[in-house]
């Protein structure tokens, strides 16, 4: 590589331009990293002028301020703390008049802005790139007078082949940033959407903003519109989350500013703003962010950093971009929390009411006489709209009655309790089973309740005569089982609740010793197994005609063993009651 001198005062010869000109262009142009870059244009420079201190200082065209981006003999807290305005300083003149400024004694010049008390001389250069100032090279000797015109032309002829080459380099960054925060962002939306704990979500939003924002401190606020205040729910300093809580009315403060203005809120200096609340005395800068839904302002998140002007235009379009994420999976949470709330409640609800209504029908199988009773009840739900009854005649008759309310759930169960109270209300006046079934039809009606209706077998038992007499309203047939025979007893009708004027047939049958007689709901009939295929009559038939002999309740239990068998798993489709009854 061609060796060029260092002179403070010989200006390069052509052949020494040509050459500089040609290693500019292929060093500045091989790379896009702009550290890199920058510390090429430092060798070269130094390469052709013999400085002491470096600077590339780049403009903030919001601020109209110039800060150091690269530096060679600058102190380091002077590199993160100098900020020059455009028109301050020698620095500040060349940004102005987009001219080079070359002093030959800084201590001449009263706008000189001392960082080093050493320097004699400076040349600052600006960078210019397509009629638009990005920067300014500046370089400072301890001598005075060592920067010469020649210096001030080469420098200029670089400059623009050097701004040309930062521009690329700070593009190519900027869109690689905007690749990385793009690629952050899908993960922090798949992330956000998997949480719904509300204190784990927040925890969660938290960290993942770490990723794309930088902060000192981060609170996430939730409206409280009864209240019109934004009460703090998480508050974290440096990923540790802090125990204090604070309230911000509607109105008050940076969050509420945001809030009421339902955009970002930037505060370079918050010593500066009259909105500022001081809640932690280290903040120096602080970014609210309204967090929408459905047009409504739920929350703000609020960012402090105790360094001014931490927060930039990229800040606000990556949290501007998040906060209707957050927004979303905040009421999300909410309403997932407020469901399980609910569900717990239902669930100790219907675990109550189950309970009432297992005391609402007869606990255990009565005595009646000549009579050996079993009764099994399965409801398909938490709750059931199954029914049976035993109920008294005087002393000498017994009412065995059961019954199917249309639907399933806490509706069927409410409406079957309602058909066994007006059972029992009815029971004093001893009415045969036709007129019963007759009578509690109109009253259903008079009760009439859209969508449900109910069957229902009613009998009637005198041990004396060992005489059933029975009406059916709509229920499938009762089974006698008799010396290894099984038969249906005829009695049929309309479902109670559905028409009026109706009227029903009865049937009476005399009882064997040994006999058995089934009376079930269509739950068990209709039992599914995986294929679909239903348990059916038939099938009913067999298990009590094959088990006759046995005591009654262990004839239920084998009953619903068959039943579970055939099922195979398959969920219960409709409630299940089983009632026998065996002639002693």
């Amino acid at each position: 590589m061609t060796d060029i001198t260092r002179s403070t005062s010989r200006p390069l010869e052509l052949t020494e331009l040509l050459t500089l000109m040609l290693e500019v262009s292929e060093r500045i142009s091989s790379t896009l990293d702009l550290d890199e870059l920058m510390a090429r244009i430092a060798e070269i420079v130094k390469r052709a002028i013999d400085y002491e201190v470096f600077a590339i200082l780049l403009l903030n065209e919001k601020t109209q301020e110039l800060s150091i981006r690269f530096s060679l003999g600058h102190p380091s807290e002077l590199v993160r703390s100098l900020r020059i305005k455009v028109g301050e300083g020698i620095v500040g003149r060349a940004a102005q008049t987009r001219r080079a400024v070359l002093v030959n004694d800084v201590r001449a010049d009263p706008a000189y802005i001392a960082s080093l008390p050493s320097i004699r001389s400076e040349l600052a250069v600006p960078l210019m790139f397509k009629g638009r100032l990005i920067g300014v090279i500046d370089l400072e000797a301890p001598q005075a007078d060592f920067f010469n015109d020649s210096h001030l032309n080469l420098l200029e002829l670089l400059a623009g082949r050097m701004a040309m080459a930062i521009e690329n380099a700070r593009l190519y960054r900027r869109s690689l940033r905007q690749a990385r925060t793009l690629q952050i962002l899908n993960e922090i939306s798949r992330e956000l959407s998997s949480v719904l704990v509300l204190n784990e979500l927040l925890r969660k939003i938290g960290t993942l903003t770490k990723r794309v924002v930088d902060y000192h401190r981060f609170g996430v606020l939730l409206a409280d519109d009864q209240a019109r205040t934004f009460n703090a729910v998480l508050s974290v300093k440096q990923d540790e989350r802090m125990p204090e809580k604070y309230t911000v009315n509607f109105d008050q403060g940076i969050v509420g500013a945001a809030a009421s203005l339902r955009r970002p809120v930037v505060v370079a200096d918050v010593s500066k703003d009259p909105r500022y609340i001081c809640v932690n005395p280290e903040t120096r800068s602080e970014i609210a962010v309204p967090l929408i839904y459905r047009d409504r302002v739920i929350g703000v998140i609020d960012l402090e950093s105790p360094q001014p002007g931490s927060f930039q235009e990229d800040h606000v379009r990556i949290l501007s971009t998040l906060a209707p994420q957050i927004a979303i999976a905040i009421e999300n949470a909410r309403l997932y929390e407020r469901v399980a709330r609910s569900e717990a409640r239902l669930e100790r609800d219907l675990g109550r009411a189950q309970e009432i209504q297992m005391h609402l029908m007869p606990g255990i199988a009565p005595a009646l006489p000549g009579l050996v009773v079993a009764v099994a009840f399965h409801p398909a739900r938490e709750l059931g709209g199954d029914l049976y009854e035993f109920l008294a005649y005087g002393k000498d008759r017994h009412v065995i009655a059961v019954g199917d309310v249309s639907g399933k759930g806490a509706p069927a169960a409410l409406y079957g309790a309602m058909a066994s109270g007006i059972l029992r209300s009815l029971a004093p006046q001893k009415l045969l089973p036709p007129d019963m079934l007759k009578r509690l039809n109109v009253m259903l009606l008079e009760r009439k309740i859209e969508g449900h209706f109910i069957t229902l077998t009613y009998a009637i038992w005198e041990p004396r005569a060992k005489s059933l007499r029975l009406a059916n309203a709509g229920m499938p047939l009762p089974i006698l089982v008799r010396s290894g025979q099984c038969r249906p007893i005829r009695a049929e009708g309309v479902p109670l609740g559905l028409l009026e004027n109706t009227e029903y047939q009865e049937a009476a049958v005399t009882l064997e010793s040994g006999d058995l007689l089934a009376m079930f709901s269509d739950g068990i009939i209709e039992a599914a197994n995986p294929k679909q295929e239903e348990f059916g009559t038939r099938r009913l038939e067999n298990v009590l005609r094959q088990n006759a002999a046995r005591p009654p309740q262990e004839i239920v239990d084998r009953t619903f063993e068959e039943l579970r068998k055939y099922e195979a798993g398959h969920p219960v489709r409709d409630d299940q009651t089983l009632v026998l009854l065996k002639v002693r």
